[in-house]
C-alpha cells in the first residue's frame, strides 16, 4: 500500500516540525515518495508518530477503579492487590474471558492513538493473545514483577531475565520502588546486587527513589516509566519527576491499568501536565510530554530504530489529529479521543474517518466495522461494538467503559 500525505503539519520529532509530504510504502516512511494515493490534509491536520504506552496491564483494564479507603493510601502495591481481588469490580470483571479483557485493552490503546504498548505480564500468559490485538503489543521483552522478595515470580529469576534481555537487546522491565516499606526502598540496591542495573532496564513507578537512587539510575542509562495518575490514586505521591528529568534520565509515560490509572494515554498526558504544575508551580513543556510518548518510549523498548519518530525507513505508525492548536506539541497535549482522524500501524489504516477509506479501497473491507465517535462515522479494524455488546451481556448490565468512545447500540452512519 502506497500513499502520500500532503498539506499537513508533521511533528517529525521534538526538534523537527515539517510542512510538506510524507509518503508510506511497504509499511515504512518515505519522504521522497511521489507515487501512490494522495491524501490531502488541507492544512487542517497534524501528523504524529503513533503513540507508545510503556506500561499497561492488558488483562486488568476495567472500571470502576479500585483503591484505598477515603482518606487513606497504600504503603505498597500488595494491599491494593488484596482489595482488588475482594472487590465487586473484580467479581464483575471475572465474568469476562482473558481474550475479552485483552481485546478491550487493545481498543483502549487504539482509541487513544497508541500503536505500541507493553503488557506487563509474563509471556506464558500473553504470548498467544498479543498478536491478535488491533495494535502492536511488544513481545520482545524480559521481565520481573518486582525486585523484592514478595514479587509475583513472573518469568525466571531477575538475573536470568536480565541476561536474556542483554543477549537479545530487549528491555528488562520491572516494577521498582512501588511503595515505601524497607524492601521497596531497596529496589535499586537489589538490582545492583543482581548485576541487573543498566541501559536495558525499564523501571516502572520508582516513587520511593532517593536522590542517590536517581543518580545511580541516570549513570546506568536506565529508563523510567512514569505512571502519575496511578501513583497518586494509590499512594498520594509520585516519582520525583523533575529530578529525574534534570538528571537526564530517559522518562516515558505509562498508564498502568484503568483499575488505578487514567483510562487511556491521552488522559495520562493531561494528568501528568496538571500534576507537574501542582507539584512544582511550573509547566511541563508540551515537547517533553511528546517525547515521553514517542521517542523516549521507543528508546526504553530498544526500538528507536523502528518507531518513535517520523523518519525515513521507520515503520509507518502514524496518528493524524485535528489541528485545534497552532503549536503541534500543544495540540497533542490537549487532544482527546474525538480529535483522532486516522491511525495507521506499519502503514495499515486501523482506525479513521470515512474520508480516508480510499486507503482501504474505497469501502469498509472485510475484517473492519463502522462506529460513531464524537458524531462522526469511523472505520475500525475488527468489531469493537460487538465486543462491547458481548461484555454487557456477560456482566448483565449496560456497562460503561470510558476508554471506548462510542455507544455500541448506536446505529451506524447510513
Amino acid at each position: 500500500m502506497n500513499f502520500v500525505f500532503k498539506n499537513g503539519i508533521a511533528a517529525v520529532s521534538s526538534r523537527n516540525i515539517a510542512a510538506g509530504s510524507i509518503g508510506v510504502s511497504g509499511g515504512k516512511l518515505h519522504f521522497s515518495l511521489s507515487g501512490g494515493r494522495k491524501v490531502d490534509l488541507q492544512g487542517a491536520s497534524v501528523v504524529y508518530p503513533g503513540l507508545i504506552n510503556t506500561h499497561d496491564h492488558l488483562q486488568g483494564n476495567y472500571l470502576p477503579p479500585v483503591g484505598p479507603k477515603q482518606g487513606a493510601f497504600y504503603l505498597t502495591w500488595l494491599p491494593w492487590d488484596n482489595d482488588l481481588k475482594a472487590s465487586a469490580t473484580f467479581a464483575e470483571r471475572s465474568k469476562l474471558s482473558r481474550e475479552d479483557l485483552y481485546n478491550l485493552s487493545g481498543y483502549k490503546c487504539l482509541f487513544s492513538g497508541v500503536t505500541t504498548v507493553n503488557d506487563h505480564f509474563p509471556h506464558v500468559l500473553n504470548n498467544v493473545i498479543l498478536p491478535t490485538l488491533p495494535i502492536r503489543a511488544i513481545r520482545e521483552y524480559c521481565l520481573s514483577h518486582e525486585a523484592s522478595s514478595y514479587d509475583l515470580k513472573w518469568g525466571d529469576r531477575i538475573e536470568i531475565e536480565h541476561q536474556w534481555a542483554v543477549k537479545n537487546r530487549w528491555p528488562f522491565i520491572t516494577h521498582l520502588s512501588e511503595g515505601f516499606d524497607d524492601e521497596a526502598m531497596r529496589g535499586v540496591e537489589n538490582l545492583e546486587k543482581w548485576g541487573a542495573l543498566d541501559d536495558h532496564c525499564l523501571l516502572v513507578h520508582c516513587i520511593g527513589f532517593s536522590d542517590g537512587d536517581i543518580q545511580k539510575v541516570a549513570k546506568a542509562g536506565a529508563s523510567i516509566s512514569w505512571c502519575p495518575a496511578s501513583n497518586m490514586f494509590m499512594f498520594n505521591v509520585t516519582a520525583k519527576i523533575r529530578k529525574f528529568l534534570k538528571a537526564g534520565i530517559n522518562v516515558a509515560l505509562g498508564t498502568d491499568s484503568s483499575a488505578t490509572g487514567s483510562f487511556n494515554l491521552l488522559e495520562e498526558i493531561h494528568y501528568a501536565r496538571g500534576l507537574y504544575r501542582r507539584l512544582y508551580g511550573e509547566d511541563l513543556p508540551a515537547r517533553t510530554l511528546f517525547e515521553m510518548v514517542t521517542l523516549n518510549a521507543a528508546r526504553a523498548f530498544k526500538m528507536e530504530n523502528r518507531i518513535g519518530t517520523l523518519e525515513e525507513g521507520k515503520l509507518a505508525d502514524i496518528m493524524v489529529l485535528k489541528g485545534r492548536v497552532d503549536d503541534p506539541f500543544e495540540n497533542l497535549a490537549s487532544a482527546s479521543m474525538e480529535d483522532i482522524e486516522l491511525l495507521t500501524l506499519a502503514g495499515k489504516p486501523i482506525y479513521g474517518e470515512l474520508r480516508f477509506l480510499d486507503l482501504l479501497g474505497g469501502k469498509i473491507p472485510r475484517g473492519y466495522s463502522e462506529i460513531m465517535v464524537g458524531g462522526r462515522p469511523m472505520f475500525v479494524l475488527g468489531d469493537p461494538a460487538a465486543l462491547y455488546r458481548s461484555v454487557r451481556k456477560k456482566v448483565g448490565l449496560k456497562k460503561a467503559l470510558d476508554f471506548l468512545p462510542f455507544e455500541p447500540e448506536a446505529e451506524p452512519h447510513a
